[in-house]
């Protein structure tokens, strides 16, 4: 077994080299500070924006909530009752958290009364920063939260001012030891291009009808990873799933060969699989794709290796019974944990949640093979996202990034007649192309198997029968008599 080493990404070693000695802060939203390479600087000024329903707010509280250091809320928009209620439906503690209520409805705004808050052309002397000051004083937070921003540039007298008062602000807060995050409420109809400028990050949330995204334009002083990331909102509140980007990842690792433990298919390839490749199992329905790619992933399971199957064609509980009827000890080895098959259903996850868990798997299980069947079930299960086939292609490459060996089941529809390796966008992606084939032969119906693309080594070119029984999986002799056999209807020469 090949033993892996620990391994920093490319974006975590950037991101410690640009930020020595400077400190971070966790944003408290799931996943968002590896996008971040470790989150937001300390004494900075963040802009989270965003259309309504991006999710702000919820982003701002788990900002605030990420630490039991004393913080301070400033809302001009919601009221201090609903926001308390927001955090509570997402297990956020708020106790340490100081809410200056600004909003129209809020006890503070109410006592003065008028929103002449900006009148004065001093910031210093204006009531608004005066009623800040004091609460930034009394409390000293860590923390600062002014939700959303935009609404003080109704209460400037002009543009010029607006920028003035916010960027004064942000330096007495900055001065005062606080690290800040501002809201805005992004829309065509007003833009917030001069927040932007003031700000030294700015984080952008989008959310249509099919997907959140989360993405970093701007980011002084480090750098960041390139979007946009899946976000999602639950019960447990917000959580970011980084996109995947293939050239971020590498670990070494030594090349050997996975065999099948079948003589016969390790003869057809050379002796076997080339670890840290990306292998296409490529033929019909019923001619036996999935088996084979199974008879891999348990050999491989005798040798203490762990592999994951991501099953987007059938269930886990056919798998098993299929794998008994023929021999295959499947349930012995995912009951040891040796094998993990994970059934996923279209519209069960985003493509980034499912390369995260790829990820996971591979650099905190130490996962050594990972079998996708197939790419039917995924592009299905997958349709609404952006492009899924070239998804697929970045996550060969991360597994061969990572010396990862990757099976993947991939299905054409011709049961026989010309022959076709595969129907999609991906065989560019193939190290290694493995073709199984129905054929006719003096009125029966035989399965061939045969190796048609082999980067990484020699292999054997002829054709083998393939057949599945109780007794498991047998590959026979070289058809060196056929004829025509990728035709489907083969003929048998006597020369």
């Amino acid at each position: 077994m090949c033993r892996r080493k620990k391994y920093y990404s490319v974006g975590q070693l950037n991101g410690m080299r640009q930020t020595t000695g400077q400190k971070r802060l966790q944003t408290g939203v799931a996943n968002a500070d590896s996008v971040l390479n470790g989150g937001l600087l300390s004494k900075s000024a963040t802009l989270v924006r965003g259309t309504p329903g991006a999710g702000k707010t919820i982003f701002g509280l788990h900002f605030l909530t990420a630490t039991d250091e004393p913080a301070v809320y400033i809302n001009l928009g919601e009221p201090s009752a609903y926001l308390k209620r927001t955090a509570e439906r997402f297990g956020l503690e708020t106790d340490h958290i100081e809410f200056l209520d600004l909003s129209p409805s809020g006890s503070e705004f109410q006592g003065d009364q008028s929103y002449d808050l900006f009148e004065s052309g001093e910031v210093e002397t204006t009531p608004l920063v005066e009623q800040i000051r004091r609460t930034i004083e009394q409390k000293e937070p860590t923390r600062v939260l002014i939700d959303p921003v935009t609404e003080l540039r109704y209460l400037a007298p002009d543009e010029r001012q607006f920028r003035t008062q916010v960027l004064s602000l942000l330096d007495f807060l900055k001065s005062e030891g606080a690290t800040i995050v501002l809201t805005s409420q992004a829309a065509a109809s007003v833009t917030d291009d001069d927040l932007q400028f003031l700000v030294d990050a700015v984080i952008s949330l989008e959310a249509t009808a099919d997907r959140r995204t989360l993405t970093v334009p701007k980011f002084r002083g480090s750098d960041t990873r390139r979007g946009p990331h899946t976000v999602t909102i639950t019960d447990s509140g917000m959580q970011v799933w980084p996109s995947l980007d293939p050239a971020a990842h590498y670990r070494d690792g030594e090349i050997a060969t996975l065999s099948s433990g079948v003589d016969e298919l390790d003869s057809l390839l050379g002796g076997g699989l080339s670890t840290g490749t990306i292998s296409f199992l490529t033929g019909p329905t019923g001619v036996g794709k999935t088996t084979t790619g199974l008879q891999f992933l348990t050999e491989a399971a005798r040798s203490d290796q762990r592999s994951v199957l991501y099953a987007f064609e059938e269930s886990k509980r056919t798998m098993f019974t299929r794998a008994e009827s023929i021999g295959i000890p499947l349930a012995e080895h995912v009951e040891e944990g040796r094998i993990v098959i994970e059934e996923i259903d279209t519209g069960e996850l985003t493509l980034d949640e499912f390369t995260h868990r790829i990820r996971t798997e591979i650099e905190d299980n130490e996962t050594e093979i990972v079998m996708i069947d197939g790419v039917s079930g995924y592009e299905r299960a997958f349709r609404g996202s952006n492009d899924p086939s070239h998804e697929l292609v970045k996550i060969g490459r991360y597994l061969r990034n990572m010396n990862v060996t990757g099976i993947i089941i991939n299905e054409v529809h011709e049961i026989t007649g010309d022959f076709r390796a595969t129907e999609h966008r991906v065989s560019h992606l193939a190290d290694d192309i493995i073709v199984l084939r129905h054929v006719e032969y003096r009125g029966e119906l035989r399965k061939v198997i045969g190796v048609l693309k082999k980067r990484t080594g020699d292999f054997e070119s002829t054709l083998r029968t393939l057949e599945i029984t109780d007794e498991g999986l047998t590959v026979g002799e070289p058809l060196t008599n056929l004829r025509r056999i990728l035709t489907g209807t083969p003929d048998w020469n006597d020369d």
